[in-house]
Protein backbone atom coordinates (compact mmCIF):
# COMPACT_ATOMS: atom_id res chain seq x y z
CA UNK A 1 0.00 0.00 0.00
CA UNK A 2 0.95 3.47 -0.87
CA UNK A 3 2.93 5.80 2.44
CA UNK A 4 -0.45 8.00 2.13
CA UNK A 5 -2.61 5.28 2.72
CA UNK A 6 -4.92 4.95 6.43
CA UNK A 7 -7.00 1.96 5.63
CA UNK A 8 -5.95 -1.55 5.37
CA UNK A 9 -5.41 -3.36 2.08
CA UNK A 10 -6.43 -6.49 0.93
CA UNK A 11 -5.04 -8.43 -1.61
CA UNK A 12 -5.47 -11.25 -4.34
CA UNK A 13 -6.50 -14.81 -3.50
CA UNK A 14 -3.06 -16.59 -2.13
CA UNK A 15 -2.81 -19.69 -4.80
CA UNK A 16 -2.24 -21.98 -2.13
CA UNK A 17 -5.41 -21.26 0.81
CA UNK A 18 -7.47 -19.37 -1.51
CA UNK A 19 -7.81 -16.62 1.00
CA UNK A 20 -7.25 -12.61 0.34
CA UNK A 21 -4.24 -11.42 2.42
CA UNK A 22 -4.71 -8.36 4.57
CA UNK A 23 -2.21 -5.69 5.08
CA UNK A 24 -3.39 -4.28 8.39
CA UNK A 25 -2.76 -0.28 8.64
CA UNK A 26 -1.08 0.64 11.40
CA UNK A 27 -2.18 4.19 12.65
CA UNK A 28 1.26 6.49 13.78
CA UNK A 29 -0.38 7.18 17.04
CA UNK A 30 -1.56 3.15 17.40
CA UNK A 31 -2.88 2.81 21.56
CA UNK A 32 -1.59 -0.38 23.47
CA UNK A 33 -5.11 -1.64 23.20
CA UNK A 34 -5.17 -1.25 18.98
CA UNK A 35 -1.76 -2.59 18.66
CA UNK A 36 -3.11 -5.62 20.22
CA UNK A 37 -6.49 -5.37 18.56
CA UNK A 38 -3.99 -5.29 15.10
CA UNK A 39 -1.83 -8.55 16.08
CA UNK A 40 -4.88 -10.55 16.96
CA UNK A 41 -6.73 -9.38 13.73
CA UNK A 42 -2.87 -10.54 11.94
CA UNK A 43 -2.47 -13.67 14.24
CA UNK A 44 -5.86 -14.82 13.16
CA UNK A 45 -5.26 -14.26 9.27
CA UNK A 46 -1.70 -16.31 9.74
CA UNK A 47 -3.77 -18.93 11.70
CA UNK A 48 -6.38 -19.03 8.54
CA UNK A 49 -3.54 -18.93 6.05
CA UNK A 50 -1.56 -21.75 7.66
CA UNK A 51 -4.82 -24.01 8.19
CA UNK A 52 -6.47 -23.98 4.64
CA UNK A 53 -3.02 -23.85 2.82
CA UNK A 54 -2.32 -27.03 4.68
CA UNK A 55 -6.18 -28.05 3.83
CA UNK A 56 -5.97 -27.61 0.68
CA UNK A 57 -2.62 -29.52 -0.50
CA UNK A 58 -3.94 -32.20 1.42
CA UNK A 59 -7.48 -32.00 -0.47
CA UNK A 60 -5.63 -31.55 -4.07
CA UNK A 61 -3.44 -34.57 -3.54
CA UNK A 62 -5.48 -37.19 -1.94
CA UNK A 63 -8.02 -36.37 -4.94
CA UNK A 64 -5.91 -36.96 -7.70
CA UNK A 65 -4.42 -40.21 -5.63
CA UNK A 66 -8.14 -40.99 -5.59
CA UNK A 67 -9.26 -40.39 -9.27
CA UNK A 68 -5.95 -42.29 -9.97
CA UNK A 69 -6.49 -45.11 -8.23
CA UNK A 70 -10.38 -45.19 -9.84
CA UNK A 71 -9.35 -44.76 -13.45
CA UNK A 72 -6.30 -47.59 -12.47
CA UNK A 73 -8.85 -49.82 -11.47
CA UNK A 74 -10.97 -49.40 -14.34
CA UNK A 75 -7.56 -50.22 -16.60
CA UNK A 76 -7.67 -46.46 -18.02
CA UNK A 77 -5.16 -44.02 -17.97
CA UNK A 78 -5.01 -40.29 -16.37
CA UNK A 79 -5.13 -38.86 -19.90
CA UNK A 80 -7.64 -39.80 -23.04
CA UNK A 81 -6.57 -40.55 -26.41
CA UNK A 82 -7.36 -36.65 -27.39
CA UNK A 83 -4.69 -36.19 -24.25
CA UNK A 84 -7.02 -34.60 -22.16
CA UNK A 85 -7.44 -35.48 -18.64
CA UNK A 86 -9.58 -38.51 -17.61
CA UNK A 87 -12.29 -37.51 -15.17
CA UNK A 88 -14.27 -39.48 -12.83
CA UNK A 89 -18.47 -38.95 -13.00
CA UNK A 90 -20.16 -37.25 -10.06
CA UNK A 91 -21.31 -40.44 -8.02
CA UNK A 92 -17.42 -41.62 -7.78
CA UNK A 93 -16.53 -37.87 -6.62
CA UNK A 94 -19.60 -37.71 -4.47
CA UNK A 95 -17.15 -41.19 -2.60
CA UNK A 96 -14.26 -38.87 -2.51
CA UNK A 97 -15.86 -36.05 -0.97
CA UNK A 98 -18.51 -37.94 1.42
CA UNK A 99 -14.66 -40.06 2.54
CA UNK A 100 -12.53 -36.51 2.97
CA UNK A 101 -14.55 -34.69 4.91
CA UNK A 102 -15.22 -37.79 7.73
CA UNK A 103 -11.60 -38.61 7.53
CA UNK A 104 -11.20 -34.81 8.44
CA UNK A 105 -13.92 -34.27 10.66
CA UNK A 106 -12.00 -33.24 13.89
CA UNK A 107 -9.54 -30.95 12.32
CA UNK A 108 -12.60 -28.87 11.12
CA UNK A 109 -14.05 -29.34 14.31
CA UNK A 110 -10.68 -28.21 16.20
CA UNK A 111 -10.36 -25.25 13.40
CA UNK A 112 -13.81 -24.13 14.11
CA UNK A 113 -13.04 -24.11 17.86
CA UNK A 114 -9.89 -22.18 16.90
CA UNK A 115 -12.04 -19.67 14.85
CA UNK A 116 -14.32 -18.88 17.25
CA UNK A 117 -11.59 -18.35 19.93
CA UNK A 118 -9.75 -15.76 17.80
CA UNK A 119 -13.05 -14.28 16.80
CA UNK A 120 -14.49 -13.93 20.34
CA UNK A 121 -10.88 -12.10 21.00
CA UNK A 122 -10.82 -9.71 18.65
CA UNK A 123 -14.53 -8.96 18.99
CA UNK A 124 -13.72 -8.16 23.00
CA UNK A 125 -10.74 -6.49 21.81
CA UNK A 126 -12.92 -3.94 19.49
CA UNK A 127 -15.48 -3.29 21.90
CA UNK A 128 -12.64 -2.39 24.11
CA UNK A 129 -11.47 0.07 21.26
CA UNK A 130 -14.82 1.03 20.75
CA UNK A 131 -15.11 2.27 24.34
CA UNK A 132 -12.01 3.90 24.57
CA UNK A 133 -12.55 6.12 22.06
CA UNK A 134 -16.50 6.74 22.21
CA UNK A 135 -14.91 8.00 26.53
CA UNK A 136 -12.19 10.18 24.35
CA UNK A 137 -14.68 11.69 22.51
CA UNK A 138 -17.09 12.23 25.00
CA UNK A 139 -14.18 13.92 27.28
CA UNK A 140 -12.99 16.35 24.29
CA UNK A 141 -16.88 17.56 23.32
CA UNK A 142 -17.22 17.96 27.56
CA UNK A 143 -14.21 19.94 27.39
CA UNK A 144 -15.05 22.29 23.97
CA UNK A 145 -18.96 22.83 25.63
CA UNK A 146 -16.68 24.11 29.10
CA UNK A 147 -14.33 26.32 26.97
Amino acid sequence: PPAHSRSDWIGPPDKHSNLRPVIFYAPPEESALERRLREARQEAQASNQRFWARHNRAFRQEKEEFIYSRLKAKGLEMRDESGQKATLNAEEMADFYKDFLSKNFKKHLQYNRDWYKHNFRITFLMGQVALVRALRWLRRRKKNVEQ
